[in-house]
């Protein structure tokens, strides 16, 4: 990803966007998560995933927010997300209390932890509540 790709998608034009920003867009797809007219919380604003994220999920007519760590009442924000994408690198950051009842919860995070890989979602509190969520291992990994 460059920036003459990322100034395409910026103008809403066909460009390369990433394996992990492109996984998440056909998951959304091949699981037919209504995206137009969705309002989409990307947490995290790397380069590699939440940048290009947002501007695919804007380009296929998501309202997008895109959070990061100095995002004000970050939970109040994703609790407004139906399609809810974290990738922040913060195992168990994102707990039920982010989570609006029914949404679609993309985890791209993936860290090590104790010999085993570990999301930025908290599994336990949020599959209760969520419409849809992805697990990790084994959810956008592997599609990237």
């Amino acid at each position: 990803f460059n920036p003459a790709n990322f100034g395409r998608l910026a103008e809403g034009r066909a460009a390369p966007a990433g394996a992990t920003p492109l996984g998440c867009m056909e998951l959304l797809r091949s699981y037919d998560v209504p995206i137009s007219g969705s309002r989409a919380v990307v947490v995290g604003r790397s380069l590699l995933v939440g940048r290009p994220l947002a501007l695919l999920l804007t380009n296929a007519d998501a309202t997008v927010t895109m959070c990061h760590s100095r995002t004000r009442d970050l939970p109040g924000v994703c609790r407004e997300a139906d399609i809810l994408v974290t990738a922040t690198g913060r195992p168990g950051a994102i707990d039920a209390g982010y989570v609006k009842p029914g949404a679609c919860v993309i985890d791209v995070g993936t860290t090590p932890r104790d010999g085993i890989v570990v999301g930025d979602v908290d599994r336990k509190s949020v599959e209760p509540v969520a419409g849809w969520l992805t697990p990790v291992p084994g959810g956008v990994g592997p599609m990237t």
